[in-house]
């Protein structure tokens, strides 16, 4: 039987991708559950739902996140991505959040995704109570977030 040490690199990168992505969407999952499904006018936090677009390859697919406040114009994107329809992927980035005009602010941040994930993503937007436009770029990637309020669904 071999052990851990023993197994190809590529299996055990995705073992440690699999665990890393499941564990950040339980996560996202507990946070999207907890955020008010009703946003107050003119706040940015709670849920967003849309879709990201690479302009670098054109892969694409859904994008769900969770905003919360952390203070003096600080705000934590909790963000849970689609890859292929079938891959998911949950990461946070915390945002500054200024003034821009009228309703819109502008927002920017940065995080690193690791090298298994593309390294260290930009991040640089307009967000209103409703609407949240962000571009991202990585050394290897570049592209747009679109998201809005979710819908309230029927029962």
């Amino acid at each position: 039987m071999k052990t851990l040490f023993q197994m190809p690199r590529l299996l055990v990168s995705c073992a440690v991708l699999f665990a890393t992505a499941t564990t950040g969407c339980s996560t996202f999952n507990r946070d999207w559950k907890k955020a008010a499904p009703l946003h107050p006018a003119g706040d940015i936090v709670g849920r967003w739902e849309g879709s990201w677009l690479s302009d670098a390859d054109g892969h694409h697919g859904r994008l769900r996140c969770v905003i919360t406040g952390l203070g003096n114009g600080r705000y934590r994107a909790h963000y849970k991505a689609t890859y292929w329809k079938i891959l998911r992927f949950s990461y946070a980035v915390e945002m500054r959040v200024e003034e821009h005009s009228g309703d819109m602010l502008e927002m920017r941040g940065k995080t690193d995704l690791g090298w298994w994930g593309g390294g260290v993503y930009q991040y640089e937007g307009q967000i209103s109570s409703t609407n949240f436009v962000c571009s991202y770029r990585s050394k290897y990637d570049h592209g747009k977030f679109r998201m809005e309020r979710p819908r309230p669904r029927a029962h």
